[in-house]
């Protein structure tokens, strides 16, 4: 960082002046603001000049811009920009660098003429400390600030650019693109039985192995098509073709490093190796593929896929740009609702291969989406929790047929599911239940009976079942299911105060003097379970005061946003619930990132002691609140008396 250039800086009353009117630095006061000061600096940057380099630069100040305008842009490898951001006076650059301990992750250039203080790394994690609001704002702030183009990308199409690309080479590993375990061919087996390997593998290259199975070469399309050009004798062995040796790089070899030694090595695949073992083939292909991995590009491959195997392979590719949004600072809610997009369409796939299988269906039907999936809040892999619900027959042997296509569509749907990687609900709530797969009529009546005749267990698949949406299908018939559960649950006061009594039961995880309350025993011993003991009573409470008013939105979130501007909860409530959730939220999903790329199943039991002082500062505060959502609850449904 340059040095400060003190010649023609403001003096301090006048930045003490700009601070207490710039948020979030006049939540301290102007005493705190004065302790502050002591230890500013100020610096001019010339217009065009880099202030921070992405990959290059370490984030020692916080960069309170005074005056002038700053860009922020990701480069490109042919030299273009990708713009991400443009700040001025009052704004700020470097938050994120020093709350991740990490080198900028873009490009900052001064537009013009900028003058910047500068708060050094320690003084500005201090503030944080200090007050709860001004780390707050700051959370909030990054996470508004540092959205992924994911979203937008999808709803207007366009070809991705070649910085996007270069960044997606640069972040992903050659393992992450392993969908299957290679094919192999016998040394001494003729030409056409490898020719006929690679047709029916749907694969680009076979590795070839001697009689004592040790991989001694390879043979891809390019030598078949030798064969034909040379017309050489198909009958031939294999070892004749082959190309040799098998160059092999290390499974976690960065993509971009692959494409680099393809290059070098003037290949075209690469055997991908991990503890002495062949695990799988790299192409120059898959790595363009990869190349081009954004969710736009993978939701295309989705639309397009005709075998359920398609599918498989391209459901595995969805923690892949769920990493790629994490790392570029995406909001968890755009996150989750990335995740739930791509899902819905590998559904939407499944069960529409499926259907050409079957046939037509007897009646129309609608798949109905429950649990996190309906609130559209799925994470890294998440159980199944569907249901499905048919048109009403209209005579016996109608009802027959359709309970006989049902039965059989709903038992392989689940299976083809599971190949993708959602794993069967243990409480098996799923479409291949029949007491989950019903006429409207009999959904109608469970809902009724729920509502109107509350037993624990009725509260407990209020839960379950009252944030499901239209997944697939007839969607009229879910939607009409919504609007019917929407207007009889409302003014329910029994069953709602059963549903409000039962959001109170999870205890706050903070001890009297806020400590965590760990977990004492099992495998998760000393850790948190942040989603049953920190997300679920805002997911409870959002859900209860939502049916209660009539909101047929199932997401928590937008529950939450919905309900301040509602005016059922305060304004400062609903700013305190949502980024209490939001945190929590960014936490569970850098946790489960973590795991996955340890090659480890995700799971939401978070070890305090690998947070940041910050991090495990804020994680109490968003813990906090959910005291505040309980005296909510209380007040609203008079659980206070009696």
């Amino acid at each position: 960082m340059p040095q400060s250039d003190s010649v023609s800086s403001p003096n301090q009353e006048t930045l003490l002046a700009f601070l207490l009117d710039t948020p979030p630095f006049q939540e301290l006061g102007r005493a705190g603001l004065e302790s502050v000061l002591g230890n500013v600096s100020t610096q001019r940057f010339a217009a065009g000049e880099l202030i921070l380099q992405a990959g290059q630069s370490q984030v020692t100040h916080l960069l309170v811009i005074y005056e002038g305008k700053v860009r922020l842009f990701l480069p490109g490898q042919d030299g273009s920009e990708n713009l991400q951001d443009t700040r001025g006076p009052g704004e700020t650059i470097g938050a994120l660098g020093i709350f991740r301990e990490s080198l900028s992750n873009l490009n900052a250039e001064a537009m013009e003429d900028t003058l910047c203080l500068l708060i050094p790394r320690e003084g500005f994690l201090h503030l944080t400390e200090r007050s709860a609001r001004f780390a707050q704002f700051y959370l909030k702030y990054l996470s508004e600030h540092y959205v992924g183009k994911a979203l937008t990308e999808l709803r207007r199409p366009k070809a991705t650019s070649s910085s996007e690309g270069a960044l997606y080479l640069f972040s992903a590993q050659v393992g992450d693109l392993v969908r299957r375990r290679p094919e192999m061919i016998g040394a001494d087996q003729p030409i056409q039985a490898a020719a006929d390997q690679l047709t029916s593998g749907r694969v680009g290259a076979v590795l070839v192995t001697d009689e004592a199975g040790k991989v001694v070469g390879v043979i891809t399309d390019r030598d078949l098509r030798r064969v034909v050009t040379e017309d050489l004798d198909h009958r031939g062995p294999v070892s004749g073709v082959m190309s040799a040796p098998v160059h092999t790089i290390g499974f976690h070899t960065i993509c971009f490093d692959a494409l680099l030694e393809m290059l070098r090595l003037k290949v075209h695949h690469l055997a991908i190796e991990r503890r002495g073992k062949i695990e799988g083939m790299v192409s120059g292909h898959d790595l363009m593929v990869a190349q081009g991995s954004s969710p736009f590009y993978l939701l295309r491959e989705i639309l397009n896929a005709d075998q359920f195997d398609e599918i498989y392979d391209l459901s595995r590719r969805v923690p892949l740009v769920v990493r790629s949004l994490i790392y570029e600072g995406a909001r968890p809610g755009n996150i989750t609702r990335m995740i739930t997009l791509l899902n819905d369409y590998l559904l939407e796939r499944v069960l529409n291969l499926l259907q050409q299988e079957h046939g037509p269906p007897p009646v129309p039907y609608c798949w109905l989406l429950m649990g996190s999936e309906g609130r559209k809040e799925q994470t890294f892999r998440t159980d199944q929790d569907n249901g499905l619900v048919y048109a009403d027959s209209k005579d016996p042997d109608e009802a027959k047929r359709a309970d006989e296509y049902f039965t059989a569509f709903t038992a392989q749907a689940i299976e083809h599911l599971v190949s993708c990687g959602f794993p069967r609900c243990p409480g098996n709530m799923m479409a291949s239940n029949p007491q989950w797969r019903q006429p409207y009529a009999k959904w109608r009546g469970l809902f009724d009976r729920w509502i109107y005749k509350p037993e624990p267990k009725e509260v407990l698949y209020a839960t379950i079942f009252f944030d499901f949406r239209p997944g697939h299908g007839e969607l009229s018939l879910g939607e009409r299911l919504r609007d019917h559960l929407t207007k009889e649950v409302r003014g329910q006061e029994v069953f709602l105060r059963l549903l409000a009594k039962d959001a109170l039961t999870t205890p706050t995880p903070l001890t009297m003097f806020r400590n965590f309350v760990l977990e004492k025993k099992g495998e998760h011993k000393n850790k948190i379970d942040l989603k049953t003991k920190g997300l679920v009573p805002f997911v409870d409470f959002a859900r209860v005061l939502s049916l209660a008013h009539g909101i047929k939105e199932t997401n928590t979130l937008e529950r939450l946003q919905l309900l301040g501007e509602g005016g059922h909860i305060s304004p400062e409530l609903t700013t305190e619930a949502i980024q209490a959730y939001e945190f929590q939220m960014q936490l569970r999903l850098m946790h489960q990132q973590r795991l996955d790329e340890e090659g480890l199943p995700p799971n939401n039991f978070l070890d305090p002691s690998e947070l940041s002082d910050l991090e495990r500062h804020t994680l109490k505060d968003a813990f906090a609140v959910t005291n505040e959502l309980k005296a909510a609850l209380k007040e609203q449904f008079r659980l206070n008396l009696g």
